[in-house]
């Protein structure tokens, strides 16, 4: 009887953590932005010029990812915003990467595309594979360290910014990424 009674008292306790610790959309929104406006700063800080070819771009997305490689494959993970300059239009997305190639290493990362045209970011937006090779070697934590990243993504009318926040890795990689609106914040 003791035990049935701690069960259901350890139930009801994590339930109720669960639904105090939770965070309500609109929280999850403003966070999104924040992490966004964030990013913004340090990629202007680190190439001044992105801020012009930002501001006349159609549209932005801005993404905060982590990833894993573990020799000969790896996953990643990620979320973020789209914003359409023309009507200031915020729509929240979601990121998932699978990799295969030679590697070992964990980082988390930050990606700015930069949309010429409505089509290019309406299809980004749309959803769909980006399917990219990609060769790092990365040593960064904190504000320490350093960081040199090629990367081939994007296609007609995108370009693409990527900064190692924190990390290493070492990896030569083809990666399928599949960026999508993020259904419970829209």
């Amino acid at each position: 009887m003791k035990i049935l009674r701690f069960s259901l008292l350890s139930t009801l306790i994590l339930l109720t953590a669960v639904t105090v610790f939770a965070k309500t959309k609109a929280e999850k929104q403003a966070e999104a932005r924040k992490k966004a406006d964030e990013t913004l700063q340090r990629l202007y800080k680190a190439k001044p010029s992105a801020k012009a070819a930002i501001k006349a771009a159609a549209g932005y997305a801005v993404f905060n990812n982590r990833g894993a490689k573990i020799l000969v494959g790896g996953t990643g993970k990620g979320s973020g915003i789209a914003v359409d300059n023309s009507t200031q239009q915020v729509t929240y997305m979601k990121m998932r990467e699978i990799q295969a190639g030679l590697g070992m290493g964990v980082k988390k990362f930050s990606l700015v595309f930069v949309f010429e045209n409505k089509k290019a970011l309406a299809d980004f937006v749309d959803g769909g594979w980006d399917a990219s090779g990609q060769t790092t070697a990365a040593a960064k934590t904190g504000d320490g360290g350093g960081s040199l990243q090629g990367a081939v993504s994007g296609g007609p009318g995108v370009w693409v910014y990527q900064m190692t926040d924190k990390g290493l890795a070492l990896e030569l990689t083809a990666k399928g990424t599949k960026y999508s609106r993020d259904d419970d914040l829209n």
